[in-house]
């Protein structure tokens, strides 16, 4: 697959340049068919200790942009996308973020996989996730066995209504994410596949607690 790469020009930040400086990094990862300006509209209810940066995806749907295709279509093509994907976040952030004390992810559907991908290939540089509405993919990476031994908190939160995540893809993620992560796991009783005003609570609360740890 040919290199793909993070557009450094379509990244939102929350702070400038100098603001940043010296801050813990908060990344966002949209889901299928976004972009980078969906997520970021949660910066506003979020802890302010880290600066955010909401990435774009980049492969163009003809509607948005996505991490990779559909599992369904082309498990192989999908993995070895994302596989991709994962490197191009981690060459974003040597080269934007180099100096970052600690960073933390934050995704929606496709971009919750994405987080839990970033924890599989690196799990030692990134402190925590945030997993909504998303899932695992299938099979082993090469740091499973080190994000298992490390416990990095992952919250996961989905919604009782969610039509759009198969029960498949929740039956793996269920018993991926426990042997593999401190997990806290919430269930929203009546969400479909969305963000409630009481999931966002929770997830600020999961952040202030991440942040007041490493103060």
């Amino acid at each position: 697959m040919a290199e793909v790469r993070v557009d450094d020009e379509a990244v939102l930040w929350s702070a400038s340049e100098t603001d940043r400086e010296g801050r813990p990094l908060l990344l966002l990862l949209h889901g299928y068919n976004s972009n980078e300006g969906d997520l970021f509209g949660l910066a506003p209810y979020l802890p302010l200790e880290p600066a955010i940066a909401s990435l774009r995806a980049p492969i163009f749907t003809g509607y948005g942009h996505a991490w990779f295709p559909f599992l369904g279509e082309d498990a192989d093509r999908a993995l070895e996308a994302a596989d991709a994907a994962t490197d191009a976040i981690l060459a974003w952030i040597d080269r934007a973020a180099p100096d970052a004390p600690a960073i933390g992810l934050l995704g929606f559907s496709q971009g919750g996989a994405m987080a839990l991908e970033l924890l599989r290939r690196a799990p030692e540089r990134f402190g925590f996730a945030v997993n909504l509405s998303g899932f695992a993919l299938p099979g082993e990476r090469e740091g499973d066995a080190r994000l298992a031994a490390l416990g990095t908190p992952v919250f996961w939160g989905r919604g009782t209504s969610d039509d759009v995540i198969s029960a498949e893809y929740i039956a793996r993620t269920q018993q991926w994410l426990p042997e593999h992560a401190g997990l806290d796991e919430r269930i929203y009783e009546g969400l479909g596949h969305s963000i409630a005003e009481r999931e966002l609570a929770d997830i600020a609360a999961f952040l202030r607690a991440r942040y007041s740890r490493a103060a």
